[in-house]
């Protein structure tokens, strides 16, 4: 879906910051500006400003800055498109597909109001069934009995669905209506196609996605019956494999503490909540897919998986390890906590209090350590079938993981335990070729040749062994073997692009994926960009978000008739146009560009606050911040050389 550029400049011009932000932000005004506690970093005297006549919102304390849409998707973990359409139904306006027929238009308008119908119906139910708890002391005396205050209930909307097949035709007139089944709220008899509440005498959780809006519904029965959970069937705006339970409400949590707590249970998040631990979310009935990993790391760098010590809890991390090897990066925290088996986190922190548990979670077992685990599990590493079996295993879970230091460090212990040179156990996963996980790509996404079952490409870049080298059964280390001979063939020095914002161009064309990688800072310094750069890089982000990673050539046929086409014709044109090499080192080389940009724009932002200093009460608050900065980025540059 392409959006074209003039209607997000209109649409911005229609839109109030101010509002946008004031959705989740409480704000007072403080001179021309408003203020507030920055929801993106722990604080306690207000350092976010947001400014009505600039419409841009900035934090002297962690230097978070943009415009309505940037906060959407920043604060409410939204994509491009999303925040684009959240915040043009908010004004009354369509959002134009440049690229879509008027039969896409009208079905995909068509189906934006069913789900705004059925997300209505779902409100009112909800709304009922927690006037329904209210007035059930047996509902409330269990909620009091799991420590759940009503502070905690009211943040989480609880409710409770009393008992009868048909409670809700006094909440609903039409009960024979469509849309009650078609949210799930109701089940039609196949046979006789009577109709009765699917929710009966259960506490009911409701589901939000990350705008606030309620999908669905979770119900638990107050004693033993069976089944003790049920969740609302899969609908048009309910996906249990893409929704977590209570993200939205540990939004701001999962930013104050630095990690996102993934638990099994709505109990578990819920009790959580109540004893400090509001940053905890759990997966709906369903095992942690990657896309349950994709959404979490919009809001944080670390996510820490906590799952019962028993045999069903191992089996759950070990689906959640398949989910979150694709994701886990180089700056990215994966970890595994495993409480002992007669505790779910509920029960150990009344056991042992949130200080223990807290340990627990310090303690937590690193992705690295479980995926070797995993792979060794069942097999004798005394014998040599035993890691042979092993090194098996785990050629799928290592290739599921992105290049970077992390899966060559991996690489080198696992050859280490399969008593195998490091370069001899990627050669035999090279010449072998079985079936590997594979995640489904985003749509447009050209799968990297991995994903196909094919090997790795930098396992077969290895340089060819000398005649003096190791033999194929030899063992040693990467260390142990000459620098000589792992050099890169030398291809002569990179032409060096015209400016700095040319070569970052030029690197993340070539190299989609890095976009994953870059901070909010870095996506701010290239959406600086003055015209014809900005433009290009605001699209290249805004095809990030909507298809994922894409090669050159796919990013080619999607730039004609955009205003950016030519620069990026013109900059990926050449022999040495499309960087080509260590992956690492293209890495380093646009981490330097971008270090270099994000200085030359606080220089410039520092010299405005210069100018600012005798109107602006708050010019010297800011010009402090960016002098931090920019000196911690020199510091970087420093070391780095």
């Amino acid at each position: 879906m392409s959006i074209p550029q003039s209607f997000i400049q209109e649409l911005l011009s229609r839109v109030d910051v101010v509002d946008v932000v004031g959705r989740y932000v409480q704000l007072k005004k403080g001179g021309a500006n408003f203020m507030g506690l920055c929801p993106f970093h722990g604080e306690k005297s207000p350092s976010f400003s947001v400014s009505p006549s600039k419409q841009f919102y900035h934090c002297f304390g962690c230097g978070k800055n943009g415009n309505a849409i940037g906060f959407l998707m920043d604060h409410a973990g939204m994509g491009f498109v999303e925040a684009v359409q959240d915040l043009a139904q908010s004004v009354g306006l369509a959002v134009p597909q440049d690229d879509a027929s008027p039969q896409e238009r009208e079905r995909a308008a068509a189906a934006r109001q069913k789900q705004a119908t059925l997300t209505d119906v779902l409100e009112k139910a909800g709304e009922s069934w927690r006037k329904q708890l209210r007035a059930s002391p047996r509902a409330v005396a269990y909620l009091k009995g799991r420590g759940v205050s009503g502070q905690i209930a009211k943040r989480y909307g609880l409710g409770y669905a009393p008992e009868g097949w048909r409670n809700l035709a006094s909440v609903f007139p039409e009960y024979d209506s469509p849309l009650l089944h078609e949210s799930g709220l109701v089940i039609v008899g196949e046979e006789d196609g009577k109709r009765y509440d699917r929710f009966r005498d259960r506490i009911m959780f409701p589901i939000r996605n990350v705008k606030g809006e309620c999908i669905g519904f979770g119900g638990r029965v107050l004693g033993d019956e069976k089944p003790k959970y049920l969740n609302s069937p899969e609908t048009p705006v309910f996906h249990k494999g893409r929704e977590l339970y209570g993200l939205f409400e540990a939004r701001t949590a999962i930013r104050e503490a630095g990690y996102a707590l993934v638990t099994e249970g709505y109990m578990d998040v819920v009790a959580l909540a109540q004893l400090g631990f509001g940053n905890a979310v759990a997966t709906l009935g369903t095992a942690c897919t990657s896309e349950h990993v994709h959404k979490l790391f919009r809001f944080t760098d670390q996510v820490v998986f906590s799952f019962d010590g028993d045999a069903a809890g191992r089996r759950a991390a070990r689906k959640a390890l398949d989910g979150a090897l694709p994701y886990a990066s180089d700056t990215r925290a994966i970890k595994f906590l495993f409480l002992p088996a007669e505790h779910d986190p509920d029960s150990f922190i009344r056991a042992h209090g949130p200080e223990a548990f807290a340990r627990h979670v310090g303690d937590a077992m690193p992705l690295s350590r479980f995926l070797v685990e995993a792979a060794s599990e069942g097999c004798d590493l005394g014998l040599a079938e035993g890691r042979a079996h092993m090194a098996t295993n785990a050629r799928a879970l290592w290739t599921a993981l992105p290049d970077g230091a992390l899966k060559r460090q991996l690489l080198a212990e696992l050859a280490q335990l399969a008593q195998l040179d490091a370069r001899d156990l990627a050669d035999l996963w090279s010449h072998s070729a079985p079936p590997v996980p594979t995640r489904t790509p985003a749509p447009g996404h050209e799968p990297a040749p991995w994903e196909h079952g094919a090997p790795p490409a930098f396992a077969g870049n290895f340089p060819p062994r000398t005649a003096g080298g190791p033999s194929q059964g030899s063992r040693g280390t990467w260390k142990n073997r000459g620098a000589k001979a792992w050099a890169p063939p030398y291809q002569g020095p990179r032409p060096s692009p015209v400016s700095r914002a040319d070569q970052a161009a030029r690197l993340l064309l070539s190299h989609m994926a890095f976009l994953e990688e870059l901070t909010h800072d870095d996506h701010d310094a290239l959406s600086a960009q003055p015209a014809p750069h900005g433009p290009l890089f605001a699209w290249l982000e805004q095809e990030w978000h909507e298809h994922g990673p894409q090669p050159w050539a796919v990013l080619r046929e999607s730039l004609r008739g955009q205003g950016c086409e030519s620069l990026a014709a013109q900059l990926m044109s050449g022999p040495h146009a499309q960087p080509e090499g260590d992956l690492q080192e293209i890495r380093r080389e646009l981490r330097g560009v971008l270090n270099r940009m994000r200085m030359d724009r606080i220089k410039q932002q520092e010299t405005e606050a210069v100018a600012a200093l005798r109107t602006d009460p708050t010019a010297a608050q800011r010009l402090r911040a960016l002098q931090a900065q920019r000196l911690e980025l020199e510091a970087l540059a420093r070391k780095a050389s």
